[in-house]
């Protein structure tokens, strides 16, 4: 637990913040400091029922690889709410103000997703971490297993800390000179109605995968290849919902 504490460390919390003791049962940790720096992204994907019940998976899954095709950016984290939500979180390399990221979320927002809000959130609860109200766990997932929780977006049991700790010790973060040049061609941009990039490209498969693409219909021998990859043995039933079958 310590190193994967270490990680959330490494790549969503101010350089003076202090580290929990644990993860679980700890009060929401504020992403924004006194000054407005942060060096965390994190979007909320909250289930839209007027939109079908996997709609916001495939906006999650455009946006991450939006920015990562059209900005050059590192394949971010998912992590699935415990109630009904999927959240994606970006790590900045260097603090950056709140208001530089609304911006850019904002512009970004017009540009690509108009009918999306794309708010940052300021306060989490660090996954894993057992949700209150519908007594099931929090946690980040495999990018490529997020439409097994289009119905419950949350885990029956705890997660294995060590497969928690795989999902965010390859990422990287967001270079600062990265991120500012993003903010610029948008506010370049000259037509702001791009169409957004498909969640699955056509040739995606297992090499997208390795890539850092968000995968809309990954197979479960993906999915198992890159865990075992890992060194990780996958307990499909503590992740997928209720009532299918691992």
């Amino acid at each position: 637990m310590d190193k994967l504490i270490a990680q959330l460390l490494r790549l969503y919390l101010m350089p003076d913040a202090a580290p929990p003791a644990a993860l679980d049962g700890q009060p929401p940790v504020a992403l924004v400091s006194g000054e407005g720096l942060s060096r965390a992204i994190v979007i909320d994907f909250p289930l839209r029922s007027e939109a079908g019940p996997e709609r916001h998976w495939l906006d999650l899954c455009a946006v991450a690889n939006t920015l990562q095709e059209r900005f050059g950016f590192p394949a971010p984290a998912v992590s699935v709410t415990g109630d009904t939500g999927y959240r994606l979180w970006l790590s900045l390399a260097e603090p950056l103000p709140e208001g530089d990221i609304r911006r850019f979320l904002a512009m970004l927002r017009d540009a690509y997703f108009p009918e999306l809000e794309l708010q940052p959130n300021g306060q989490v609860q660090l996954p894993p971490s057992l949700n209150a109200r519908s007594g099931k766990w929090a946690a980040f997932i495999h990018p490529g297993m997020g439409a097994s929780f289009v119905e419950e977006a949350g885990l029956e049991m705890a997660p294995p800390a060590a497969a928690q700790l795989a999902f965010l010790e390859g990422l990287d973060s967001i270079g600062k000179q990265q991120f500012m040049d993003a903010l610029v061609s948008l506010k370049q941009a000259e037509t702001p109605a791009a169409p957004p990039l498909q969640p699955a490209l056509a040739a995606a498969g297992a090499t997208a995968a390795q890539e850092g693409l968000l995968l809309q219909d990954a197979s479960l021998e993906d999915i198992v290849r890159h865990l075992h990859a890992m060194n990780i043995e996958p307990t499909f039933r503590h992740v997928l919902p209720s009532g299918r079958s691992s």
